[in-house]
């Protein structure tokens, strides 16, 4: 399996095999693709970066649309036990696959409202706790 990034004419890839101490997966700056890909996805969870992502075009270009739906494997066991806060960082890669979405996600007001909603619901959580 090559680990090479997806472009617009490639097919699907599989995902990254979930890392063990016999991994040989190759390295990538260091990092293997499942840490990359973990720690995108955990990135998305911050509306924030989102909108740096939107305001940089990178949610306008095809190939980049097709890696976020490739990423959508961590929504499923053994790849979502890896996730430190799967809530927002997967209903956020489930945002994104949204075409309206990706355009909204420019608007500051969106952003903030993002963030906002995400606060609150850590303090209802903790309450609740």
């Amino acid at each position: 399996m090559a680990s090479e990034p997806m472009s617009v004419g490639s097919s699907a890839q599989d995902p990254p095999p979930v890392p063990d101490a016999t991994s040989q997966e190759p390295k990538h700056g260091g990092h293997t693709r499942f840490e990359l890909e973990l720690e995108f996805v955990q990135a998305l969870g911050n509306p924030e970066y989102v909108n740096y992502l939107a305001s940089r075009k990178f949610l306008h270009n095809p190939a980049f649309v097709a890696y976020l739906d490739y990423l959508q494997y961590w929504t499923r066991p053994p790849f979502l036990q890896y996730i430190t806060y799967p809530t927002s960082c997967l209903k956020m890669l489930e945002l994104l696959q949204v075409e309206r979405f990706r355009k909204d996600i420019l608007s500051p007001n969106l952003t903030q409202a993002l963030i906002m909603d995400g606060m609150k619901a850590a303090v209802e959580w903790h309450r609740e706790g």
